[in-house]
């Protein structure tokens, strides 16, 4: 089954086969493994322009993963046939973030501007360290790194795609 003109979300990657029963081990891509014990339907498949829609019988969740069984996968060989292949829910599915909280999906590609509206760059990427989150733009062709506290981060706009921040002196140069 393809898709039309959904947006689908990728929650998890199958890793491995488990057991030979069917059962597949999923890495999360996710905050909430829990979520997965609620869902019932999801699309499975390498990227999100071709999947197939399948129902989830059960999920059991473990300390290196979800295990995931589909109905449509019978046996260990099954199973093996989708290894690398993604865990997509659609819009309906989708958890919703806390106001003043995003998805990295939502981030990346964003214009960042200054307070005077000089366009820095755009987000290419966002890098999840312990302390806080960093963006990393694209500034005409150099990196910049701008952490994602409230200190540099003044707001963050997806509907019109831009990030406002204030700067310091000697963070683009």
């Amino acid at each position: 089954m393809s898709r039309s003109s959904r947006t689908l979300y990728a929650v998890g990657k199958i890793v491995k086969a488990f057991g030979i029963n069917g059962e597949v081990v999923v890495n999360l891509m996710t905050d909430s493994p829990a979520r997965f014990k609620t869902l019932e339907r999801v699309l499975i498949g390498r990227n999100d322009s071709d999947v197939e829609e399948t129902t989830v019988e059960y999920a059991t969740i473990g300390t290196r993963g979800v295990r995931v069984k589909l109905t449509n996968v019978h046996d260990r060989s099954g199973a093996e046939g989708i290894i690398g292949s993604f865990v997509f829910v659609g819009e309906k599915d989708r958890i919703r973030v806390p106001k003043g909280k995003y998805f990295v999906h939502d981030i990346i590609g964003l214009e960042v501007v200054d307070q005077d509206e000089n366009l820095i760059g755009t987000v290419k990427d966002v890098l999840n360290l312990p302390a806080h989150d960093v963006y990393v733009l694209d500034s005409g062709g150099r990196e910049v790194m701008v952490p994602a506290v409230n200190e540099f981060i003044q707001k963050i706009d997806l509907e019109a795609r831009i990030i406002r921040v204030r700067l310091i002196e000697g963070m683009v140069e």
